[in-house]
């Protein structure tokens, strides 16, 4: 298996990735990709109110998988306030889901259309045209929402533009980015899977052990994980930590592809 199919770890992790901060409330802007203030009651409109409430149900509705339930909200906020850029967005995460691109990416330009400046939406399109390997666009957009000064998801854009990178064969590049955004969340187990999982790819074998021991000393250990360390632990020649990891693996995971491939100890594929 190539080191670009074996990077996006952790399906449940994409969406929290991809969802986070597309429901929150919006500023009040004097023009579209100011924010000046927080949004209170006496600022926000009767109409914005009232989208508001349709698009935070259709974000409850997409987070607990009922995503068509989610787009019939979505349509009736945007059919409340067509101005709505937030609405848009969660309108392309909603059509991502249903895999229709062509309507996420209008989502998403429409959201950019009313709001250049929101690192979401330039996050959340950089992901989608990833997936479609438009890299140089992809890399646009996720350099554009990292430079936000006012966005707090750097590390996940870091992270995500990692991934893309390696997809693009950019190695070098997804190592730097990888590393930038472990520096500034390192408790994020996709983050620290994909940069062991690259290092170990390259043989610099001692810097993977270190991330990917870290990770298994977690909670949020898996299969994909454990085997990984197997495998770093197996090419160190460090006997006693490979029994450990296989027990847990073949403990916790008995079903698993990995523990399968430990039985048949395929350890170089």
């Amino acid at each position: 298996m190539s080191i670009a199919s074996r990077v996006v770890w952790l399906s449940a992790c994409w969406a929290a990735v991809l969802l986070a901060g597309c429901a929150q409330r919006p500023g009040v802007s004097g023009e579209p990709g100011i924010r000046s203030d927080l949004v209170t009651e006496s600022d926000e409109s009767d109409q914005r109110r009232r989208a508001r409430l349709r698009m935070e149900l259709a974000s409850g509705y997409l987070e607990q998988g009922q995503t068509k339930v989610a787009l019939d909200e979505i349509k009736q906020s945007l059919a409340t306030d067509p101005t709505y850029g937030e609405a848009y967005n969660l309108r392309g995460l909603i059509y991502m889901r249903l895999n229709d691109l062509p309507l996420a990416e209008d989502s998403f330009r429409r959201a950019l259309a009313l709001n250049s400046a929101d690192a979401n939406v330039a996050h959340n399109y950089g992901w989608l045209l990833c997936q479609q390997a438009r890299y140089s666009d992809s890399f646009r957009l996720f350099a554009q929402a990292a430079a936000n000064p006012t966005y707090t998801g750097k590390a996940k854009t870091l992270m995500t533009q990692g991934v893309c990178q390696v997809r693009a064969g950019q190695r070098a590049e997804a190592e730097q980015s990888l590393m930038h955004s472990y520096e500034l969340d390192a408790g994020n187990p996709v983050t620290a899977y994909n940069l062991a999982n690259l290092l170990y790819a390259r043989g610099d074998l001692t810097r993977a052990q270190f991330y990917v021991r870290r990770l298994n000393n977690s909670e949020l250990a898996n299969a994909e994980t454990l085997w990984l360390g197997i495998k770093t632990e197996n090419k160190l020649n460090n006997r006693e930590a490979v029994q450990q990891l296989a027990e847990q693996l073949k403990k916790r995971f008995a079903q698993s592809a990995e523990a399968a491939a430990y039985e048949k100890g395929l350890f170089n594929e």
